[in-house]
């Protein structure tokens, strides 16, 4: 019997190679160099890369055997997951593989900057001797924030503790309880950032936390503030970083990501208090070791047919054709449901109810958690470590099922109970021989929503004039609203409304909405973008 092809396109650990084991036909090609890969690309039934491989359409196209992509580590910039997954091309990466580096690098950064010793080499090494140039700071007693409280996040702050430091944090999904228990007291951002003396970032970079600090938040800071970016570029505004260490506002600054990587002609780069690494979070022996030997396993499982944990596009073999269309719906739900949570999540529930329990659901639970996390935590998420991130904030997830659905064929729902005891929930379905995906259910009202990439819901008390209210806002903002429908409990009671949009409303545009009807009415906005 032929073996699979196996292309290893890049060098990998010798241990990658004992994880692939005897059943395949391993081969050798330089991913980097576009004529050979394309090549050997034809015959490949697997692909192993890095970072140097593109993995784009034209590559696809010439891999009509190919069953799956798996990049060693845990970024996916250089694979283009859309054609791949038109292509049915499975795509793995190693979500957990680096999280002990990356947190040991973001502990570096902080000890850097507050000893000066890239600085204080450079200086050395030029034949100069000046101590008193490079006077720095303890760690002890200092008050050090840490934005983003994930397993990265957890891990910086276990290493931290050891310092003998104070540590506050700000991460809206965790619960004081379970901060207590990582030695971290919660507190909002502009708190954390107003007390510390050194923060560590460590959260996901979405619509909502690009730039979440610029000019306003730098200007709030003490003069002595160490902020360090092992995470994701963008999450600090670098214009406003610049001037922040440009003009004194904060002493120094650590980072490792960047907007645009590498960050040619970026002015940090000649700052004097800056520390800056080309993205080095997962430049260890170790980690890219786990990596390999994570993308290898995966991709055995693939080429089986089995059950694929760390698949960031599609599923593996072993679930139902039945199934797998609700696998990217619920993601999908999973991120509805973080757009409408406000606080700390207390416990998660998903329902499945219908015909489509004649099958094992038990993934569609999986993906509404990897929907879930990847709004909330700086690491990959995946259907093995989503799980995982739940527990570790002490998240209570259930399930149940139900082959009776009233209203439709088969109906997706995520409950859960915040920290302050209210609940939200959302539920979604599959209708139509093209298998549309729309929203159903939004906090116990009965909508049909196509889901879409740009959704507001508005809560609000009933009266006449809201609609035009937030109608002539947008308008005059020349965003259009592509969609939209309200559902009350009674006849001048509480309404919700659901809009569909054509592009991201800013954040400040929702609150003069909000303000404006709240001055007859109490209004709530949640921005979800999918």
């Amino acid at each position: 019997m032929t073996k699979p092809v196996v292309l290893i396109a890049e060098e990998l650990s010798p241990a990658t190679l004992e994880a692939l084991g005897p059943d395949f036909d391993i081969r050798h090609a330089d991913g980097a160099n576009r004529a050979e890969l394309l090549e050997a690309l034809v015959d490949a039934h697997a692909v192993l890369i890095r970072s140097a491989t593109q993995m784009d359409s034209e590559a696809l196209a010439v891999a009509s055997n190919l069953k799956v992509i798996a990049r060693a580590g845990v970024g996916l910039d250089n694979v283009d997951i859309k054609a791949a997954t038109e292509a049915g091309v499975m795509v793995v990466n190693a979500p957990t593989s680096n999280i002990v580096s990356a947190a040991e690098l973001a502990i570096a950064h902080i000890l850097s900057l507050a000893r000066h010793i890239p600085r204080a080499h450079a200086s050395l090494a030029a034949g100069e001797w000046k101590r008193s140039s490079f006077t720095g700071v303890e760690l002890f007693d200092k008050t050090i924030g840490i934005i983003g409280l994930g397993r990265i996040g957890a891990l910086v702050a276990e290493r931290l503790a050891g310092f003998g430091v104070r540590l506050i944090g700000f991460d809206p999904y965790v619960q004081p309880a379970r901060a207590s228990q990582m030695g971290i007291t919660l507190t909002t951002l502009d708190d954390l950032i107003e007390q510390s003396d050194f923060i560590s970032i460590h959260i996901p970079k979405t619509p909502e936390t690009t730039g979440m600090i610029g000019l306003d938040e730098l200007k709030k800071a003490k003069s002595t503030l160490r902020i360090v970016n092992a995470s994701r570029g963008g999450i600090i505004d670098e214009a406003a970083l610049h001037t922040a260490l440009s003009e004194g506002w904060i002493a120094g600054a650590g980072i490792d990501v960047f907007v645009s990587e590498p960050p040619r002609d970026s002015p940090l780069l000649g700052l004097p208090n800056i520390v800056v690494t080309p993205h080095l979070g997962a430049s260890t022996e170790e980690a890219q070791e786990k990596a390999g030997i994570s993308v290898a396993r995966s991709v055995k499982l693939a080429l089986e047919g089995e059950l694929v944990p760390d698949a960031v596009n599609v599923a593996g073999g072993v679930i139902d054709p039945s199934v797998r269309p609700g696998i990217p719906l619920m993601e999908k739900l999973g991120q509805v449901f973080v757009g409408l949570c406000d606080a700390s999540i207390t416990s998660i529930h998903v329902e499945i109810r219908g015909e489509i329990v004649e099958h094992d659901v038990s993934a569609l639970k999986l993906a509404a958690l990897k929907g879930i996390f990847s709004r909330i935590v700086s690491e990959q998420v995946s259907y093995v470590n989503a799980p995982l991130l739940a527990e570790a904030r002490g998240v209570a997830v259930s399930m149940s099922t139900d082959p009776q659905s009233d209203e439709y064929r088969n109906l997706l729902s995520i409950k859960g109970v915040l920290g302050d005891g209210r609940t939200v929930s959302a539920s979604a379905t599959l209708t139509g021989a093209k298998q549309a995906e729309k929203l159903v259910e939004v906090n116990g009202y009965d909508v049909e929503v196509p889901l879409a990439e740009h959704h507001i819901v508005m809560m609000y008390e009933d009266r006449p004039g809201i609609v035009a209210i937030y109608g002539r806002a947008f308008g005059d903002a020349n965003i259009n609203i592509a969609g939209m429908q309200i559902a009350r409990d009674t006849k001048g009671g509480k309404a919700l409304s659901v809009l569909t949009v054509d592009s991201r409303v800013p954040d400040e545009l929702l609150e003069e909405v909000a303000t404006e009807i709240s001055a007859t009415t109490m209004a709530h906005i949640d921005i979800i973008d999918l």
